[in-house]
């Protein structure tokens, strides 16, 4: 069963649309203007419309663990790779995704006619799998926190974003939705988990990078996930 499936309009979560605060915390004010909601920012921009049809979208991912006993698997260090056509719309794509290589490879897409870049779901859907399986968790509750988390405690401001060897306006997106959680102490010390979203509109499809972070009180890597866009690649 998928946890996160995108849609045209946005992030859907067993059914019910993930719909965020209209104005979240901390909104701030670049160069481009007042800062965007997150929820417009991540779910609702037609974030394809600048990825030419015939191209591909690759991006560099990484997972990694100091959990004892390895609860996360492996270190995996892989890519994920959209091969974009034309979608029926002129700023929709239809995307075929290759999604890890060999015995890592997680089945993915394809998707059509998507003005939204489905590499979001794809990042939180799989992210949610391992965080579920580690915390013994119900999936469920996991995934209304972070939504719960992005709709009420996300703070976007604006960066830079170096690209092609110059500098292009940005936002990041940045929420930690367990913290204050009543079941912390079931969290094995990833209650502080940070799920930061960067996006720049020169970048194709939009997504800079995506991670989802957690260290414990020394400093210690408990989880870091995170992908990143390939400017080399594609």
């Amino acid at each position: 069963m998928k946890l996160f499936a995108m849609t045209a309009l946005g992030l859907v979560l067993a059914g019910a649309p993930l719909a965020l605060a209209e104005d979240g915390p901390g909104a701030a004010k670049a160069g481009l203007g007042t800062a965007p909601n997150a929820s417009d920012l991540l779910f609702e921009q037609p974030q394809m419309k600048n990825a030419a049809p015939g191209t591909t979208i690759t991006y560099d991912y990484l997972r990694r663990s100091g959990i004892a006993k390895g609860l996360f698997g492996p270190e995996l260090n892989d890519t994920i790779t959209f091969t974009l056509e034309p979608g029926k719309a002129a700023d929709a794509r239809n995307i075929a995704v290759v999604m890890f290589s060999g015995m890592n490879r997680f089945p993915a897409g394809p998707f059509e006619d998507m003005p939204g870049n489905p590499i979001i779901s794809l990042f939180l859907e799989h992210h949610l799998r391992g965080l579920a399986r580690v915390l013994e968790a119900n999936p469920r509750y996991l995934k209304n926190a972070i939504r719960k988390g992005l709709r009420d405690r996300a703070v976007v401001t604006p960066t830079k974003v170096s690209l092609g060897g110059r500098e292009v306006e940005g936002w990041q997106v940045v929420a930690r939705p367990f913290e204050g959680d009543p079941l912390t102490d079931r969290m094995r010390g990833l209650s502080n988990l940070t799920y930061t979203f960067v996006t720049s509109p020169a970048v194709p499809g939009e997504i800079v990078s995506i991670e989802a972070q957690s260290k414990n009180a020394e400093g210690g890597e408990l989880l870091e996930e995170r992908l990143n866009y390939d400017q080399k690649a594609g």
